[in-house]
């Protein structure tokens, strides 16, 4: 299986930037694909940013797109958020091969 642990969250500014870091461990070569996902209160969870290994391919949702960017590999996956707006406010997590998942990290934009 494979264990994915996310880091970098907090609080900043808008404006701001911060970059998330997710750590995958156990059988990270069967992974092909991670992304990005969050969630805030009251909204159901959305998929921001995809990254695929073998074609190397990313995709953004539109709300992340010029700001958002990701990177990595099978056993380090980053998201650079920059110029950072209230409404990215959610827990933010960590996803590989559609079937695997941390357990988030927050990050929280304040005015």
């Amino acid at each position: 299986q494979v264990q994915l642990a996310e880091s970098g969250g907090g609080l900043v500014q808008a404006g701001g930037s911060l970059r998330l870091s997710c750590a995958a461990s156990g059988r990270t070569f069967l992974i092909y694909t991670m992304a990005w996902f969050r969630q805030a209160p009251g909204k159901e969870r959305e998929e921001i940013s995809r990254i695929w290994f073998g074609s190397p391919n990313t995709r953004y949702a539109d709300s992340v797109k010029g700001r958002f960017t990701i990177s990595g590999d099978r056993t380090t996956l980053y998201l650079q958020m920059n110029s950072l707006q209230r409404e990215d406010t959610a827990v933010y997590f960590c996803e590989a091969n559609t079937e695997f998942w941390g357990q988030g990290t927050q990050v929280t934009v304040s005015s």
